[in-house]
């Protein structure tokens, strides 16, 4: 399977890369100094040391630093580069700087300060990474929302977090899913709204003005809501917050667990800053101040915060950022805007793939791609390779890491199937599933455990559940998986009952909640089943009351209101009975097993 010997010279630098290198050594020396790094001598080296890729060290410590400070290098030496393209907008990491302190003393008015939790229940746009940073340099924490979510799911993260303002745009069907909260005791104090029209080059303004006014909603003029303009108008003179980097949470990233219920990670500056600096080590020919990256991963998702507009900003990339993920839109853009770096999950590369639309264009800018958040199939990755030239790599993480914790090498032996090395600082240790404590030997399979700056402080209100995650200092992933001869990480199965589709992850047990709504619904088990081009789909499999009639069309309609697109069971197949375990439980695995090849 693999088209390298591990001796394979990494590819030479492309062509303009020389003329950075003084430069990258000072931004080494101020974000990724290399220092040696304490572990057990009888464990030196770990396995996966001698795959590691030329000019790429394991040993590596990161200084605590607030994420905050990243950014202000990033302005203060790409202050003239382009830093977001919003549909042709531009924006200058210096224009972005000075919307970002503006926001922040808008926000510092409010109250925002230590402790504050922000909600951003934003798409892709330049609000986004500025409320985002504004949140930050207030000296409080953003609770990253996803827009997709049904409204009772957004209300249970506003509640779970105290998040007390909430950023939003200003179309109908996003403001109604946090409106019902506004002035609720203990809970959400102010909304504050952006113009979608406001991000919008003037030739589409217009336009937006005439077709879409009708999907925008009459803003209150109230003391619970703060239009964006508002928020902004002032001088900008905001002394940043102190932080403390190992201590001060910057971001609460909602996951899931065994409990199937969504729990807010808490992400330090430190953790998220370690993270997109090992990043930033992992791929030592990035370009500073010259690299393009087509934004089209979610930035309220974990591996699109970090990777995508974390990361672009330290490198000083021009980050485009597309709301919408469309394939022909997207292929488009590749052959005529000349993207060098595309983060995504593999439903994306399958769609691309797949596209009408690739037909006669150019695809070979593309540098450096990397895949995650759900396995990639071999023939999604091979094809794409043909059709750009481009080295897919797969990665590995989860939110409580900030999220990335093993890469395939970008300059090396790139081994399809597996997620690649650990990142530098990171150890991945392979724990026996009876026995936590116990670790397992290089190929046996056990649960992954993870160590490292980048892993979180914990979950936000639950001692319990971080007393769990964190056992022995490790963080427990609840995927189970083994080590290669050489040192590659494999996964090849999940305690956690999640399904991953299209890249996001959907809780069985929260969409069941759902559909026991519906009266006529006496039992459901909600499971994946593998799909090609999003990895997994949602199936429920439903048992009704006696005498109550119920059709599949009539349960999705019921549902439409209550669960993400994502979210919505692909499949509903409807039984007389389900099969339990011997103490009661539903044998999901059994209907899983009994369906046979569901593509078939």
């Amino acid at each position: 399977m693999l088209t390298h010997s591990p001796d394979h010279n990494p590819p030479a630098p492309r062509a303009g890369r020389l003329a950075w290198g003084s430069l990258r050594r000072v931004w080494r020396g101020l974000f990724a100094r290399a220092e040696p790094r304490p572990a057990p001598a009888d464990r030196r080296p770990y396995p996966w040391e001698r795959s590691y890729p030329a000019g790429v060290s394991w040993d590596a410590r990161f200084e605590p630093m607030a994420l905050t400070t990243l950014f202000d290098h990033a302005v203060a030496t790409h202050g003239d580069r382009v830093c977001l393209d919003f549909r042709g907008r531009r924006h200058r990491y210096r224009e972005v700087a000075g919307l970002v302190d503006r926001a922040a003393k808008g926000f510092r008015a409010l109250g925002v300060g230590k402790g504050i939790k922000v909600g951003l229940m934003l798409p892709n746009s330049p609000y986004a990474v500025i409320c985002f940073y504004a949140v930050l340099k207030a000296g409080g924490t953003v609770v990253n929302i996803n827009p997709l979510y049904a409204a009772r799911e957004i209300d249970r993260e506003i509640r779970d977090s105290g998040a007390c303002i909430v950023v939003t745009l200003d179309l109908k069907r996003l403001y109604a899913k946090v409106a019902p909260g506004l002035g609720r005791d203990g809970g959400l104090e102010r909304i504050v709204v952006c113009g979608t029209a406001g991000m919008l080059p003037l030739r589409e303004k217009a336009l937006f003005a005439l077709l879409k006014r009708r999907e925008v909603v009459a803003v209150p003029d109230d003391a619970g809501h703060v239009r964006f303009d508002a928020l902004i108008d002032n001088d900008g003179d905001v002394a940043p917050a102190a932080i403390d980097p190992e201590r001060d949470i910057a971001v609460l990233q909602y996951t899931g667990g065994t409990t199937g219920l969504p729990k807010g990670a808490e992400l330090t500056h430190a953790n998220l800053c370690a993270n997109v600096r090992q990043l930033a080590l992992w791929a030592p020919d990035l370009r500073l101040g010259e690299e393009k990256i087509l934004g089209a991963l979610p930035l309220f998702h974990a591996f699109g915060m970090t990777a995508v507009m974390n990361l672009g900003l330290h490198i000083g990339a021009e980050i485009v950022l597309l709301p919408h993920f469309k394939p022909a839109e997207v292929v488009e853009f590749i052959h005529r805007a000349r993207p060098t770096v595309f983060i995504g999950v593999p439903t994306m590369f399958s769609a691309i793939n797949d596209s009408a639309a690739i037909e006669g264009r150019d695809l070979s800018s593309l540098a450096y791609c990397i895949s995650g958040g759900a396995p990639l199939p071999a023939a999604v990755h091979n094809r794409f390779e043909d059709l750009t030239g481009c080295t897919l790599v797969e990665g590995y993480g989860l939110s409580e890491a900030a999220p990335v914790c093993a890469v395939n090498p970008l300059g090396g032996v790139n081994k399809v199937g597996s997620v690649g090395l650990p990142l530098p600082g990171t150890v991945i240790e392979i724990v026996a599933l009876d026995e936590p404590d116990r670790l397992l030997p290089q190929g046996e399979h056990g649960e992954i455990c993870v160590r490292g700056p980048q892993v979180m402080a914990g979950y936000a209100n639950r001692a319990r559940e971080t007393h769990d995650a964190l056992a022995g200092g490790r963080l427990h992933t609840g995927d189970i998986g083994y080590f290669d001869d050489d040192g590659y990480l494999y996964i090849i199965d999940r305690i956690k009952d999640v399904i991953l589709c299209g890249g996001f992850n959907v809780y069985p047990r929260m969409v069941e909640e759902v559909v026991h709504l519906h009266p006529a619904v006496a039992e459901v088990a909600v499971c994946g089943v593998p799909d090609r081009h999003r990895g997994e789909i949602v199936m429920a499999f439903v048992v009704r009351h006696p005498d109550q009639p119920l059709t599949a069309a009539e349960l999705r309609a019921f549902l439409k209101d209550k669960l993400a697109p994502f979210q919505m069971p692909r499949r509903i197949d409807f039984r007389d009975a389900l099969p339990k375990t011997a103490i009661g439980k539903i044998a999901k695995k059994d209907l899983v097993a009994a369906l046979g090849d569901p593509n078939p």
